[in-house]
């Protein structure tokens, strides 16, 4: 069973878990969620990224196996 997560980049090059309020990566359960959760929580730098601005989000799946709670 497969869990996504999203990343923001920050302007030095560093990569960073997008978390919630609890502190905790936020995690999505399909890549089409993680997607649109990055459209909803960060539409400008997504659009960026389609009219050939750099990339500054993604979605990564994390693979969970039975010893994972």
């Amino acid at each position: 069973m497969a869990i996504y997560r999203i990343q923001t980049q920050e302007e030095n090059g560093l990569w960073h878990d997008v978390r919630g309020a609890d502190g905790k990566p936020l995690v999505f359960a399909s890549m089409a969620e993680a997607h649109a959760a990055l459209d909803r929580m960060f539409p400008v730098l997504v659009k960026m990224q389609h009219y050939g601005g750099t990339k500054r989000t993604r979605a990564y799946e994390v693979l969970k196996d039975d010893d994972d709670k």
